[in-house]
């Protein structure tokens, strides 16, 4: 490296032990992204769930913090997509059961958890370091989403509250879930909102290197 070169490093992993939980359902067309089969057609939906789900493990992996697929179908079967990473089944039960029950493993084992999904785009792996770094701290950390839900929510402790009797799919989830946490006498961060993307409205929010495959999508869709 010459004597004017700079190099850039990295933000050290954060100092708490976390195990960012990556919910996500199989690529297959038909199966994900329903809401946006109308306008990018069942196949078209699926390749961008794909091209997606592949940006968020890259930003999980590259946070330096533990990553663990939590799929649905059995995420074994999903090729390269899950090389590298912790692989694990959601389960049975409704979204709040399953995601209950990763995050209270995960805690009984001593990690933070993060829950995450694979709809943000704009979640980041200095996001996910944030996050961790804030449960050095705080009892619980949340990035709402725009729509209501929330696009990441990390606990140190665990209580099934958070998770019961929640309106999922709602634009409700995300003030639900703080209104738990406050009740329950947790200190709580609430960080940035962002945005999912889960309707036609939302595609126009899409970075740029994700927009061919909606163009592409779209076109299949006029024939």
């Amino acid at each position: 490296m010459g004597a004017g070169a700079r190099r850039t490093l990295a933000p050290p992993a954060p100092r708490v032990n976390a195990r960012i939980l990556l919910f996500a359902k199989a690529p297959v067309a038909g199966r994900v992204k329903t809401r946006l089969i109308p306008t990018l057609g069942a196949d078209g939906a699926a390749r961008l769930a794909r091209r997606m789900l592949s940006r968020t493990l890259s930003a999980a992996r590259a946070s330096g913090i533990a990553v663990e697929l939590c799929g649905d179908p059995d995420p074994a079967c999903w090729g390269p997509l899950s090389f590298g990473i912790s692989l694990s089944v959601q389960g049975d039960g409704d979204l709040g059961q399953r995601l209950a029950h990763a995050a209270s493993r995960t805690i009984e084992r001593g990690q933070a958890a993060l829950l995450i999904g694979a709809d943000c785009p704009g979640l980041d792996a200095a996001h996910l370091r944030a996050a961790a770094a804030a449960l050095e701290a705080v009892d619980a950390v949340i990035h709402p989403a725009e729509d209501g839900g929330y696009v990441l929510l990390g606990l140190r402790r665990f209580h099934s509250s958070l998770f019961e009797d929640i309106a999922w799919s709602s634009d409700q989830v995300a003030r639900q879930t703080i209104a738990r946490v406050e009740a329950l006498g947790w200190s709580l961060e609430v960080r940035d909102t962002l945005r999912d993307i889960d309707e036609p409205d939302d595609l126009g929010a899409l970075p740029p290197e994700l927009r061919p495959v909606t163009a592409i999508a779209g076109a299949d869709t006029a024939r």
